[in-house]
């Protein structure tokens, strides 16, 4: 990767978290400490970024935490997760017996897992609520995907989960989303998050995208990969203000 380039996503990372460390900056671009002190040199000698003792920070001085993503309890007993219950349940619908599936961070597809523990299956994750309500099944072959923690969202990233999940292939794929354009691009808000979504689906066989109706055109500034990318789309209301171009085969499913 080009310095620049990465001196691009860095920025994009410290605007939206509000500080990172150089130790997590190393781990995410698999290069020398030197190499990412250069980097935030850089970005604060233009203004851009504040450096700090261990990393660096927002120039306006304010701490974005990221958001706080629930337990699996906790999300399971949320009254507004219904529309997601439904996705999921249709979403778990696909997974077969034998099957090897890879199962994203986020509520969406955490709320899976109750239609999936008494399946015989291999899951892969790096989501700690998916960890959380599969570990006890005994016909699960639970992997979890290694890597930087992130304790707010509990979920792992980094380039050694990259690595990890590119020794891989899945029978099928289910990712969540902080939204999806009209055009029909996937997003999401985390910089960090985004090369794990990727490498989950250039590894699977078959790949369904949950999202429900608040997603469209929901949130997100980092583009994860195009609708049709995915073979269906799985969602509680069908979005009618999507226009796919000419020619997707992504199916439209609704909950």
């Amino acid at each position: 990767m080009l310095s620049e380039d990465r001196q691009l996503r860095i920025l994009a990372l410290v605007r939206q978290r509000g500080f990172v460390t150089v130790a997590e900056l190393c781990g995410l671009y698999d290069v020398s400490e030197a190499t990412i002190r250069r980097d935030l040199d850089a970005l604060a000698q233009q203004g851009q970024i504040r450096r700090l003792r261990g990393g660096a920070g927002d120039v306006k001085g304010t701490v974005r935490p990221e958001p706080d993503l629930k337990s699996f309890a906790e999300v399971a007993a949320d009254s507004s997760s219904a529309a997601k219950r439904a996705i999921a349940k249709r979403a778990a619908a696909f997974v077969e017996d034998g099957d090897v599936i890879a199962l994203d961070s986020g509520t969406t597809v955490s709320l899976m897992c109750p239609f999936l523990v008494d399946r015989t299956l291999t899951v892969v994750t790096a989501s700690l609520p998916v960890i959380e309500a599969l570990q006890s099944s005994p016909s699960i072959d639970l992997i979890v995907v290694g890597g930087i923690l992130r304790p707010s969202y509990r979920s792992m990233v980094g380039h050694m989960a990259e690595l990890m999940l590119r020794q891989m292939r899945f029978d099928k794929a289910f990712l969540g989303t902080a939204g999806v354009t009209g055009e029909g691009m996937v997003m999401d808000t985390t910089p960090s998050e985004v090369p794990v979504k990727r490498q989950i689906l250039a590894s699977a066989k078959r790949a369904y995208l949950l999202a429900d109706s608040k997603k469209f055109p929901g949130e997100g500034f980092l583009r994860v990969s195009d609708l049709n990318d995915f073979n269906a789309l799985i969602t509680d209301q069908a979005p009618t203000n999507l226009q796919l171009p000419e020619g997707a085969e992504v199916e439209v499913l609704v909950a």
